[in-house]
């Protein structure tokens, strides 16, 4: 047995969560200390200042007027956010409820909405409780799941914008305050994500168990709708949020920065508000929707291969408990990570960001895989049985050490190799960047060498972790594999949040008039802050690979198909089909953005042609009409993806069966992980390009500058295409492969019972 009693596993997964909850608070109120008011004038030089590179000797030179103007700028920015993901919510609220009740019916049907026991579905000697509890459970799982990715969606959303100000008004004060009130609030969400993840789905398991008792099967198969929830909420956030931010975007850039040759966040720009709102509804609330959807649906697979394993039959809670153990003590290793970066270390000059983010990620890596040991040896058994399709695996408890070690460590390979493809600090972006010298087709063409080359290695560790963890502990070692790359999720939020925050920061201190020096700080942070962003995505994309086949597996198991032979027509049509919706997918989603951004285009050419005196900044732009178009353009095109997403796996179990939807979800996965990394590195690097033009900061790239160039023109426009592409398509294609295998999973007994029905009309 294991060493750790259920008693204390009881006791330590809850501390756990609250200890991260309060960790979040501490840092918000650190950054609540910044005052945005006129009382917050800069100080005579401190330490830190004085310390820092020749920039921060500044002081002075922005007065009450500026401080009042951010703050002005903040709170549009706030009000834009919150009305829009307000509205996206109610949208999403109807949704809700509409698949809860298709869930029910569907899984309540398989039975005939019998309330009698059933035999169990791979303990037949078993009963377990009726079809129709399970339809009832799966559904309040469902409808909590997706409750939880809202709420994590809406605070990333209000704690980045209540700091984005708070952090431009301390780059007066020098580039270390800047970066550690950016990354502070940062790990607000961070934490508050990680934390209730956690601590939700404690009390859920907890809760159903009063009703379940020792059906532990059944208890953790409606566990599934959990996963679902949080994976159909960030699909909708990522979609939505994407269109939203990229359409502004694009307005921005190419009217202004291309056409009348203004700096990005520019005032005089109508769209610089719309821009600044959708970092935050895309890159804040959509990617914490996102995150969260993969610990949701990780947990859930691996708590579903273990219930019907030795765990689930001995009734070790300790040992089933082990996926939740794993994240309880990644919330701690974080704790102690974020201390590198916020007390432990100072940061000095701008050169300095980029490697302490970087080592944010080294830091936790090497933490966590001591930690995973503890929790390894401490809660599992010496040796146990697990489930291995039909048949059963005896694993040792060193097995899912190095399970959960060979994900976390995959992560890391694929976060340093897409800051490779991506920060303009080396070799590829800076081709990317020279080849500007001859125009935007050699540009895109560059650009687009780079996507495909920067596939293969996260590939081959994806490869390596599944052979792995596959081979040591069979579908549970691949779901544990997942949950070990994203159980530093804390830390890589942070880093990821900490991003937009620097974005919007930089913008505000644009749109607020804020001296050069200032402007060049927040700068800094912002080019950081691109490339942290570039490897949040990277982990996203990875964990979803594994997450999507440990659940793939386990729809296999709960469909009852004993192999997938892609040689068999029904699975055949499934795999291309299935390799087809990325495409598709993509498609719908950049042409919304195309569609969004030519009416933006055309509003923001409008309004510098029709307002008098608006480019020599005597007059102000119609902000809010620009904020409305970018609204009701990501409301209305959000809704085609998602459906796309959601009604495949339905018609494909319904009127195909189980062997095709098999078909269909390996397809998806495949093409999916490969589109999904190529867009969003492809994408990357063409806005680090363009960085690195501006910023001049070698020989190279003052040869291509300055800003205003034919070579910065050249890269502006490789920027605008490559912003769908990492900030719409790519993150999104992660939710796609998910969310159709944990629909699948979720609703697998109705297919397995009465799926099929088109092969059987015509049999």
């Amino acid at each position: 047995m294991a060493k750790l009693g259920e008693t204390l596993t009881q006791v330590l997964i809850p501390i756990a969560a609250l200890i991260g909850i309060g960790f979040a608070l501490l840092q918000w109120f650190l950054v609540s200390k910044i005052k945005l008011s006129s009382d917050n004038h800069v100080k005579p030089k401190n330490n830190l200042a004085s310390a820092a590179d020749d920039d921060d000797n500044e002081e002075g030179v922005d007065g009450t007027a500026c401080v009042t103007k951010c703050a002005e700028i903040q709170n549009a920015i706030s009000v834009g956010a919150t009305s829009f993901l307000i509205t996206e919510y109610k949208y999403l609220a109807v949704f809700m409820l509409l698949f809860g009740v298709i869930i029910f019916l569907f899984l309540g049907s398989v039975n005939s909405f019998s309330r009698d026991s059933q035999p169990c579905h791979y303990s037949k000697d078993r009963t377990c409780k009726p079809a129709l509890a399970n339809a009832a459970f799966s559904t309040v799982a469902f409808l909590l799941g997706s409750l939880t990715s809202v709420i994590s969606g809406f605070l990333g959303m209000k704690i980045a914008t209540y700091a984005n100000a708070r952090t431009t008004l301390e780059a007066r004060r020098g580039v270390g305050r800047a970066f550690v009130a950016a990354f502070r609030s940062g790990a607000v969400m961070g934490f508050l994500l990680a934390a209730n993840g956690l601590l939700v789905l404690y009390i859920a398991i907890n809760l159903f168990k009063v009703y379940y008792g020792d059906d532990w099967e059944g208890l953790f198969e409606a566990i599934t709708g959990y996963g679902l929830g949080g994976s159909s909420m960030a699909l909708f956030g990522r979609v939505g949020g994407g269109i939203y931010t990229k359409a502004a975007d694009v307005g921005a850039d190419l009217v202004g920065k291309v056409e009348r040759d203004i700096p990005e966040d520019d005032p005089r720009n109508p769209a610089v508000i719309a821009d600044n709102v959708g970092d935050n509804v895309g890159d804040i609330a959509g990617m914490g929707s996102d995150l969260f959807g993969s610990y949701a649906e990780s947990s859930c697979a691996a708590l579903f291969v273990g219930s019907i394993s030795s765990f689930g039959a001995d009734h070790n809670f300790s040992a089933m408990s082990y996926p939740l153990l794993i994240s309880s003590m990644g919330i701690i290793v974080c704790l102690f990570t974020t201390l590198f970066a916020t007390d432990f270390f100072e940061i000095k000059s701008v050169k300095q960001i980029e490697p302490s983010l970087k080592r944010q990620l080294l830091i936790s890596t090497i933490l966590m895989t001591g930690g995973i040991a503890i929790v390894s040896f401490v809660a599992l058994p010496s040796k146990f049985t697990l489930f291995n399709f039909g048949s059963e695996k005896t694993v040792k408890n060193w097995h899912l050490f190095f399970c959960v070690s060979v994900g976390l460590w995959a992560g890391l390979i694929i976060g340093y190799i897409t800051e490779y493809f991506t920060s303009n600090a080396y070799r590829p972006v800076q081709a990317v960047a020279n080849s500007c010298r001859t125009g935007a087709a050699t540009n895109v063409i560059f650009g687009l060498a780079l996507g495909y080359k920067s596939v293969i290695i996260p590939i081959f560790a994806i490869a390596i972790a599944i052979y792995v963890s596959f081979s040591l502990a069979s579908m549970y070692g691949i779901a544990v594999a997942a949950l070990g790359m994203l159980s530093t999720i804390a830390t890589g939020l942070s880093i990821d949040a900490y991003g937009p925050i620097s974005d919007n920061a930089g913008g505000i201190a644009e749109m607020a008039g804020m001296s050069h020096k200032i402007r060049k700080r927040t700068d800094a942070l912002d080019a950081a802050g691109n490339t942290t962003a570039a490897i949040g995505k990277g982990f996203a994309i990875g964990s979803a690979a594994l997450v999507s086949l440990a659940l793939f597996g386990a729809f296999v198991s709960r469909a009852g198909i004993d192999s997938v032979d892609v040689l068999t027509p029904k699975v055949f049509i499934g795999l291309i089909v299935g390799a087809m919706l990325p495409y598709w997918f993509s498609a719908m989603t950049m042409r919304s953005v195309g569609s969004a951004a030519l009416k933006m285009v055309e509003e923001v050419r409008r309004q510098f042609n029709a307002i008098p005196g608006l480019m020599e900044g005597t007059a102000k732009p119609d902000y809010a009409t620009c904020v409305k178009i970018s609204t009701d353009a990501s409301l209305r095109e959000m809704l085609p993806p998602g459906a796309l997403v959601m009604l495949t796996p339905l018609i494909a179990g319904t009127f195909f069966g189980v062997e095709t939807l098999s078909g269909v979800l390996a397809g998806a996965l495949v093409s999916g992980v490969q589109v999904a990394i190529s867009a969003s590195n492809t994408g990357g690097a063409w806005d680090n390009a363009k960085k690195y033009i501006e910023a001049g900061v070698s020989e190279e790239a003052k040869a291509l500058g300055p800003k205003g160039s034919d070579a910065h023109k050249a890269a502006v426009i490789g920027d605008t295409i490559g912003d769908p592409l990492k900030d719409t398509s790519g993150p999104s294609l992660n939710i796609l492969v998910k969310l159709m295998a944990v629909e699948s999973l979720v609703l697998a007994p109705f297919f397995a019972a009465h799926g099929g029905l088109l092969f059987k009309w015509f049999s």
